[in-house]
């Protein structure tokens, strides 16, 4: 039996509350970041999934977000994928993220689009817990457009497929998802229907039942998701209180049998 501890959390460029990219100095974005990292102390997760950090961007301090938060957090294991990279005087790079207190040992990153500011997609890790090859997805999908979710969850979909058939022999359960979903559970749209497809791989249960994450002062929807499959047992699942992003992040502890 293996207990793990998850948490998903778009830290919005680590910009907090400040509703404009790019007004954060760099000296608020690091101590921002600091929170971040402390709040993952107290919270100690076995793996962290990010959405919205940034690797080196102009609007953000440029510097590297996800490494300050491996250090500061004391993470072993970090991987990013970047879904937008732009050169030039207004340079900037992000993504996905994962920490991850044991080793990685597959990545692939996914980008839905070749937009350079706004793409979404996913990052696909395998992670070595205690000998066993525990998948996980971190997604983002689009925040506006729900037509745009509906193709993005088309490549996931088939993605997924195809990375089961080459892979699934070694995994010790199908893919735990989660990330921003940029929709709630309720509605006709990609969560819902993600729900549906993953019924080929088992039954899946969505994380969180209730309580909302989005907005973070006060919210009132539930955008940001974990999807547990069978072979996976939760222990505890909370949204956490914070107001460190316009998110709040999502804790889940479970058990794979």
């Amino acid at each position: 039996m293996t207990r793990l501890r998850l948490v998903t959390f778009n830290i919005a460029h680590g910009r907090g509350l400040t509703p404009i990219q790019g007004l954060t100095s760099p000296r608020k974005l690091r101590l921002n970041l600091r929170k971040i990292a402390a709040l993952l102390d107290r919270l100690a997760p076995d793996v962290v999934a990010l959405q919205e950090i940034d690797e080196c961007s102009r609007w953000s301090g440029n510097f590297d977000h996800l490494d300050y938060l491996r250090v500061h957090g004391g993470f072993p294991h970090a991987a990013f994928g970047i879904n937008n990279r732009r050169a030039g005087l207004l340079n900037l790079c992000y993504g996905n993220a994962l920490l991850s207190r044991h080793p990685l040992i597959e990545m692939e990153t996914v980008v839905f689009g070749q937009r350079r500011v706004g793409e979404k997609g996913f990052l696909y890790a395998e992670i070595n817990v205690g000998g066993h090859c525990v998948p996980f997805v971190n997604l983002h999908f689009h925040f506006g457009s729900r037509a745009h979710r509906l193709r993005q969850l088309d490549l996931l979909v088939a993605w997924l497929k195809l990375k089961q058939r080459s892979h699934g022999k070694r995994w010790a359960v199908s893919p735990v998802i989660c990330g921003d979903f940029n929709n709630p559970n309720t509605a006709h749209d990609a969560t819902s229907l993600l729900h549906g497809h993953l019924a080929a791989y088992g039954d899946y249960v969505i994380h969180p039942q209730s309580g909302g994450t989005y907005p973070s002062p006060l919210p009132r929807r539930t955008l940001d998701f974990i999807f547990m499959p069978a072979g996976c047992r939760m222990v505890h699942c909370e949204v956490v209180k914070t107001m460190l992003s316009d998110h709040r992040p999502v804790l889940l502890e479970f058990v794979i049998d």
